[in-house]
């Protein structure tokens, strides 16, 4: 199984910008996710492959985290925050899937990913536009 630091080189050479990488990562996640969440039931995951495709958001997730963690970092405070508030619930969520596999806890992590990869991948505007426009 391929890393989420070998992934994210991958994706990089790939993506044009940072918003787009992030999002093709975070759809990928969602994908593996998605993947055995359709198939619990002729899979039965033994632990292998629900444990790669976890470590995988997990890592992802964890990157996300130390970056908005990061006081350079460009984004608005506020922003930081609720990315730092996402990534503790996937985390946590994570642990707890874990610990007790359950097809239907999947979803939670499937839906935020897809939704901040949506996020990232619409066009950059600003607030003002948007409430202007």
């Amino acid at each position: 199984m391929q890393s989420a630091a070998q992934a994210y080189g991958t994706v990089a050479r790939k993506t044009g910008s940072p918003r787009e990488l992030e999002a093709a990562l975070l759809l990928r996640a969602a994908s593996r996710l998605q993947a055995l969440h359709d198939h619990w039931d002729e899979r039965r995951p033994d632990g292998g492959e629900l444990e790669a495709a976890l470590r995988f958001n997990r890592k992802l997730w964890t990157v996300f985290v130390s970056s908005a963690a990061r006081p350079d970092h460009p984004l608005p405070a506020a922003i930081r925050q609720n990315v730092a508030n996402i990534g503790l619930f996937v985390l946590s969520h994570t642990l707890a899937i874990q610990a007790a596999p359950r097809r239907e806890a999947l979803r939670s992590l499937i839906n935020i990913n897809r939704q901040i990869a949506a996020g990232l991948a619409a066009p950059a505007r600003s607030i003002l536009n948007r409430q202007t426009g």
